[in-house]
């Protein structure tokens, strides 16, 4: 039974015989800033309740006056029907012992913390969607239309408290007709801060791009632009969080341009489709990744590409996933509204550069990709990326957390009620913060990577924005060891004291504390597996199996240290790798005897290899690195692929990933590492020497690469998990978590979640931060609290 309906059937306080009680509800979750009391007043008069609602510190304080019987169907209904953007956490009713005035009213928000009304930007709703569509509706073509239940956020706010004086709609004065609408709690804008329509908004603009920069013809700019996007061109428009790029997905020769244009060799493009019938053509879509695609976050969800009907191979090359979005703005809407194929979305900005969100850039830098801008006049105070979404293991799994994401807070596990306010800086590739402030952490949208100037400029803008915005006042600052981090580095600049945490305990500590893992519950095993990170040793990890809480870990096994020729360099040319291991399990001598006839030999013999050598025996700028991205990357280069360079982070494993994807489940074979006898200080190591044997040899018969790939992820998942099931048993742990970037590998994580569960074991793993780095600074924040709390004291500063 609906709300509606419900209130239909029970009979009026004022004429029901049913006796009249006073009560007070407090309601806690993301409940400001979302149309929360506007809902609350509607069930109220629905059902003839007297009282008031109100926003206060703790979230939403209601007293409501009435027969039992309403009351009661107030409180299902309120937590059956929330807004759509609400996420109501706890509903406390007591009674009330004060007097309520007859009649229900909206009270202003009391003082405290205003700053939680501040939401995550959100998809355009139906109704809107509706209304700009509609002829008879005076925000027809409205590119910029929104209410309560949609709409910019985060995006446009500047300062506390959230009003439309602090934001980037502060420049437009509202006409008396959406005055109206804005003070009125039976409309759906009610308090909607960038409420706006054609009278008094912003306006939308198309022109030509170029040195004159001279208006485009055409009365309706946004129609104007989706014939240009038909004709072959890139457009380039003003998104909700920054600048895009857009073009024809269909159309080879406009995809070839963008990515030419764009400076973006192989890193695949995002796509969006006006509706999901234009997404089925082109990608499988489950029920689960519809409700992904349709939620009001829209994010852009990775699909299975459909070899009936495929796009231009430059869209995702060497990938089989498309990542698609459906329209998230009035202004994608509209445009899109006469397009039935789907167009090329993706950041504007040249090669690494963060997205632009300055008109003037926008209009000087894109000139040389883009022939016609169109964009309006609301500035941008936050740049917010995309956010990503995979679904793997049967759930939607964040691999970029950012737009309709951030800055929703998430409710800190049992135990840590006590956490002191807490700034844990993140890592530095995909790098994001987290606050930690009344028992939840808030985590902030992807911030880049910080090893471009104007990403780093970005993150420490972000960072004094939250600060103000969450009126935070961290008493410590937690960040990763690596002491080159120029996140760490700028922990180190702060006034506050200092912690330091290991890179892989801080990826488990995320995963535990997602899964709502108590602080004091026993350690689990955490398998990290990713790129890099700094060790404890001085050398970079990066294969761990680790025995962790939230107070600290030990270092269980890892996979076998292989060098890094050429330090970064490696990272960037899989050969490198690919070498280093050759080098670790038989030598070059032996392999070129053994294997003269394979590609991956000839291509071998034409590099290098002596300053290879001499960088080896020197350690000169070759440092060791239990890395499993690295393993990635030399298999990948060994088949084949990406071996001269990787155009983007993760090419080479993602292709890899692809091409195990086509190969036969049940192929037989997986290429095994061997798992040594603890050594003195009890770490076992993961020796991947027979799994480079037999990948070769497999390839010396002629084994498709396709099943070779597959083999490599089922080796090494098997290995995994008979190591994890020895290692369970020996330390009477249950739990296994799974973090690190390498585990968006789908092949990999759903394999190796499988057989861990098939073994008795459970198993944790990541939704709502990325297992990649994109989450680390969860992990540090949880395991800084830990920490604190525990001491009960406060910490010395650094030296």
């Amino acid at each position: 039974m609906t709300c509606v309906e419900t209130i239909a059937s029970l009979p009026d306080r004022r004429t029901s015989a049913f006796a009249t009680r006073a009560v007070q509800i407090r309601v806690r979750g993301r409940v400001q800033g979302v149309g929360f009391r506007p809902t609350v007043w509607r069930i109220a008069h629905g059902l003839g309740l007297d009282g008031d609602v109100r926003n206060d510190g703790q979230g939403v304080l209601i007293h409501l006056a009435g027969s039992t019987a309403n009351i009661d169907a107030f409180r299902d209904c309120l937590a059956r029907e929330p807004p759509p953007l609400a996420r109501i956490e706890s509903i406390q009713v007591t009674p009330h012992a004060g007097d309520l005035a007859p009649g229900f009213v909206i009270v202003e928000s009391a003082g405290g913390d205003a700053h939680t009304e501040v939401s995550p930007d959100a998809r355009i709703c139906e109704a809107c969607a509706g209304e700009i569509c509609d002829p008879a509706n005076r925000r027809f073509g409205y590119g910029l239309t929104n209410c309560t239940h949609c709409g910019p956020r985060l995006s446009i706010v500047q300062a506390i408290p959230y009003d439309r004086a602090r934001t980037t709609m502060a420049p437009f004065a509202m006409c008396s007709a959406c005055v109206a609408e804005y003070r009125d709690p039976a409309d759906r804008r009610f308090h909607a801060e960038p409420i706006a329509c054609p009278v008094c908004g912003p306006e939308v603009f198309c022109q030509a791009l170029g040195e004159a920069c001279t208006a485009a013809a055409g009365a309706d700019p946004i129609a104007f632009a989706a014939q240009r996007l038909l004709a072959g061109e890139i457009i380039a428009i003003k998104g909700v969080g920054g600048y895009q790029l857009a073009c024809d997905a269909t159309n080879d020769e406009a995809v070839a341009r963008l990515r030419a244009g764009k400076q973006r060799d192989g890193k695949p493009f995002a796509l969006m489709a006006r509706d999901l019938a234009v997404i089925e053509r082109f990608a499988e879509v489950s029920a689960l990744e519809v409700q992904v695609l349709s939620c009001s976050a829209a994010p852009i969800v990775l699909l299975q590409a459909r070899p009936s009907h495929p796009l231009p191979d430059a869209v995702a090359p060497g990938l089989s996933m498309l990542g698609f979005m459906l329209s998230t703005s009035p202004l994608h809407v509209l445009l899109l509204r006469a397009l039935d194929r789907p167009i090329v979305m993706t950041s504007g900005n040249l090669a690494d550069e963060p997205q632009i969100i300055d008109d003037e850039r926008a209009l000087d830098q894109l000139a040389g990709v883009a022939a016609h801008v169109l964009w309006h006049d609301r500035a941008i105070a936050s740049r917010i990326d995309d956010s990503v979404v995979r679904i793997m293991d049967g759930a939607p799994r964040l691999l970029r957390r950012a737009r309709g994401y951030a800055p929703a807070p998430i409710p800190l596990p049992p135990g840590f009620a006590d956490a002191p306010e807490i700034l844990a800086m993140g890592g530095e590739l995909k790098a994001t913060f987290c606050l930690i402030k009344d028992g939840q952490a808030i985590i902030s949208q992807h911030q880049g990577d910080l090893e471009h100037p104007a990403a780093f400029d970005d993150y420490r803008k972000a960072l004094r924005l939250y600060g103000e915005l969450f009126d935070h006042r961290p008493v410590a600052i937690i960040a990763d060891a690596h002491p080159e981090y120029l996140s760490s580095k700028l922990a180190r600049e702060r006034r506050e004291p200092m912690i330091e945490v290991q890179h892989h305990h801080a990826h488990i500590a995320a995963c535990l504390c997602e899964n709502d893992r108590p602080r004091d519950a026993a350690a689990v095993l955490g398998i990290a597996l990713d790129g890099l990170g700094w060790g404890d040793d001085g050398t970079f990890w990066g294969g761990e199996i680790l025995l962790a809480d939230y107070r600290g870990y030990r270092r269980l096994a890892a996979l076998k240290p292989v060098v890094m020729p050429g330090g970064v360099q490696a990272v960037r040319e899989p050969w490198r790798n690919l070498y280093a291991h050759i080098d670790a399990a038989m030598g070059w001598a032996a392999f070129s005897t053994e294997f003269a006839d394979l590609p991956a030999t000839a291509m071998l013999a034409g590099k290098p290899l002596a300053t290879l050598d001499a960088m080896i025996a020197g350690r000169l700028n070759a440092p060791l690195a239990s890395s499993c991205g690295r393993l990635f990357d030399a298999a990948a280069a060994a088949i084949g692929l990406c071996a001269d360079r990787q155009s983007y982070e993760g090419e080479a494993a993602a292709r890899l990933e692809a091409l195990a994807e086509t190969g036969e489940a049940a192929a037989g074979g997986a290429y095994g590492l061997v798992l040594s006898d603890p050594d003195a200080a009890g770490l076992q190591v993961l020796d991947p020497a027979p799994l480079w044997r037999a990948l070769f040899t497999d390839l010396a018969a002629g084994v498709c690469p396709a099943t070779v790939a597959r083999r490599f992820h089922k080796g090494l998942s098997q290995t995994l998990v008979t190591a994890c099931t020895t290692l369970a048993k020996a330390h009477g742990t249950s739990t296994v978590a799974l973090s690190g970037g390498c585990f968006q590998n789908r092949l990999l994580f759903e394999s190796t979640a499988t057989a861990l569960r098939a073994a008795g074991l459970d198993v944790l793993s990541h939704r709502v931060v990325p297992a990649n780095d994109g989450g680390l600074s969860l992990g540090q924040a949880a395991i800084g609290a830990a920490r604190l709390i525990k001491a009960g004291e406060r910490i010395a500063p650094c030296a």
